[in-house]
């Protein structure tokens, strides 16, 4: 036996090398995961906070196929609050203030009592390939070996911090950075691009004016990221305030210094999470901003300005601070900064997240141009399955569109690439309505069960939920008395059956709670399913309609080699063919470039 010889290794241990190497592991293969510094396992360099506007999608989905992103969250959970709770279940999301260091703590533990997982210290500097198939990795001091290798280096690659006129090479949090990796990637013919995001500054609670700022409270025990959590209790309140004319001066009098203007990043920024002062050049009609004060943890003072990340030097940090209502005295502990770091062009990957060019190597989260713990955490799971099917001879599994968000994700990032870091929402899915928060587990968990990533306990809730929802059905028709149904709502009865009210009624979560109270014995989440259901109806039966037809593309595979040998196939179009390598006509249809004619012609090559 070779020495340090494993089944799969694992670069890095944030969100998606979490996933990836518990996927594996428990999967029953030896697995290494090589972390540049154990003590940044699971850490939120960034927002203490897990979920989000369609990121609670992607947390429910991990969870839903055996991910741990959810449970973490729950376990360290300080405040859960639906998000677009007053809108319609497909944009309802859950947000979870979190514990940054109880999180950390937990993950970590998690990794070492995991069986077949090894956790190892070290600083990888190249990838080894033999004959365009990945044989292993080599640090700084030692060689290992593995048919499979995941990298799931975040925003370590080369990755440098500025604040004002100050730029240092340092990763997240003033870890340490990956300094070789990069020039492996380069080596092998990927294509690396800089992209840069930010974070705000922390400051001390105890020097904040809490009066002059509003209470976020959280919602009481609705709602959690898994399946398997029972309840939860919401422990410290976030707070909500606004920038001002004054603090806008501020940011415009000191343009000059903010890190691209001095010419210190060249990387593309975050369009959907932009600095403070992006979002005053760009919205310069805006009176004010909003900002969320968060805590990030529970033993800490620290506290996080959501909202107000900047580059800015340290000394107009606190001059822009101290201009905003409630913090005038405010102390900063940690200074506000942008990050810049390298990362591959997603569109060399299969859907898979497998390399089209080295067999057995994959790639996942922020390495792929994503933003966000959540999206690492999916590309995390479906790697690690992925990884593990190959090992075990099985063909690799493609999530598609119509059936999650992670498929969403995944395709748009491997069909249409990204030039600024990816960020997923509600409004990227075509049949978000069909692709709730609250059905994940319903859509997923079979898929879990099939690859052998369910736990006994999560097969046990899954069939339970089943069952209920045929009960709650049941009872809908049979059993409930449509007054008692009217009277929780505060409908009229009229001559309203159970069913049509509602239909005609719009449930928020504190609805749900109380009709779950006529079905005994029922948990909510089946209750919660069935009015959903009934409610939306027509719409649902629209997008199932839609959903079937987008299936029938993606189960036409595409065999082709080289697109110019397909006759009438514009030229363009078998360019883009050829780069990215299509395995479906549906994923076709949506490359850049190719047009429904083209579209056709496939259709056609793909039934002779």
């Amino acid at each position: 036996m070779v020495q340090n010889q494993y089944e799969a290794i694992v670069i890095g241990a944030g969100h998606a090398g979490i996933e990836a190497g518990l996927a594996l592991a428990r999967k029953g293969h030896k697995t290494l995961m090589l972390s540049i510094s154990l003590d940044n396992i699971g850490y939120l360099a960034c927002n203490p906070s897990i979920g989000g506007t369609a990121k609670g999608h992607l947390v429910c989905e991990v969870d839903a196929l055996g991910g741990e992103i959810g449970r973490a969250a729950d376990n360290n959970v300080l405040q859960l609050r639906m998000l677009n709770s007053s809108k319609g279940p497909a944009v309802q999301s859950l947000r979870g203030q979190v514990d940054k260091f109880g999180y950390h703590s937990y993950m970590k533990s998690v990794l070492e009592s995991c069986p077949n997982l090894y956790l190892r210290q070290a600083e990888v500097k190249s990838i080894l390939a033999s004959d365009n198939k990945v044989v292993g990795v080599e640090t700084m001091q030692q060689t290992f070996y593995a048919p499979c290798v995941i990298v799931c280096s975040g925003v370590y690659l080369k990755s440098e911090i500025i604040t004002g006129t100050v730029k240092e090479q340092k990763g997240p949090s003033s870890f340490m950075r990956s300094n070789y990796l990069s020039d492996s990637l380069t080596q092998l013919g990927f294509e690396l691009r800089r992209f840069k995001t930010g974070t705000p500054a922390r400051i001390k609670r105890d020097s904040v004016d809490f009066d002059k700022l509003e209470v976020q409270e959280g919602d009481e025990g609705l709602y959690t990221f898994c399946t398997l959590t029972d309840s939860y209790q919401n422990k410290i309140n976030c707070y909500l305030g606004y920038t001002n004319s004054t603090t806008h001066d501020i940011i415009r009098e000191n343009l000059d210094l903010t890190a691209r203007k001095l010419g210190l990043v060249v990387g593309a920024g975050a369009r959907y999470c932009p600095s403070i002062e992006d979002k005053i050049v760009r919205f310069a009609d805006k009176e004010r901003h909003q900002f969320f004060l968060e805590p990030e943890g529970q033993n800490t003072q620290e506290m996080y300005v959501q909202g107000i990340s900047t580059s800015l030097p340290a000394d107009v940090q606190l001059d822009v601070y101290r201009s905003i209502e409630g913090f005038e005295n405010i102390h900063i502990m940690r200074d506000a900064y942008a990050i810049e770091y390298d990362c591959i062009d997603p569109t060399s990957l299969y859907a898979t997240l497998m390399s089209k060019s080295y067999e057995g190597l994959f790639f996942a989260g922020q390495i792929n141009g994503t933003s966000g713990y959540e999206e690492a955490a999916a590309q995390g799971i479906v790697a690690g399955i992925n990884a593990a099917l190959k090992l075990e001879g099985k063909e690799q599994i493609v999530f598609g569109r119509d059936n999650s968000y992670i498929g969403v994700l995944i395709d748009d990032l491997v069909t249409k690439g990204t030039d600024e870091p990816y960020r997923m929402m509600t409004s990227r899915s075509e049949y978000r309505l069909c692709l709730r928060q609250d059905n994940a587990d319903l859509r997923l968990t079979p898929t879990a069960i099939e690859v052998g990533l369910a736990s006994k306990e999560r097969i046990d809730r899954f069939n339970q939920k089943q069952r209920d929802i045929d009960q709650a059905q049941n009872r809908l028709s049979t059993k409930i008395d449509r007054a008692v149904v009217a009277g929780i709502l505060g409908e009229d009865v009229g001559t309203l059956t159970a069913e049509q009210l509602i239909k005609r009624t719009a449930l928020s979560p504190v609805d749900f709670a109380k009709v779950s109270n006529v079905f005994d014995g029922l948990c909510l989440p089946a209750v919660r399913d069935v009015f959903i259901r009934l409610r939306y109806e027509g719409y649902l039966i629209r997008q199932e309609k839609a959903r079937k037809e987008q299936s029938r593309l993606e189960n036409m595979q595409l065999t082709v080699t080289d697109y110019t040998t397909v006759k009438g196939l514009r030229a363009e179009a078998a360019e883009k063919l050829n780069k990215i390598r299509p395995l479906t006509i549906g994923q076709a249809s949506r490359i850049s470039g190719v047009n429904p004619a083209d579209v056709n012609v496939l259709i056609l090559t793909v039934k002779k």
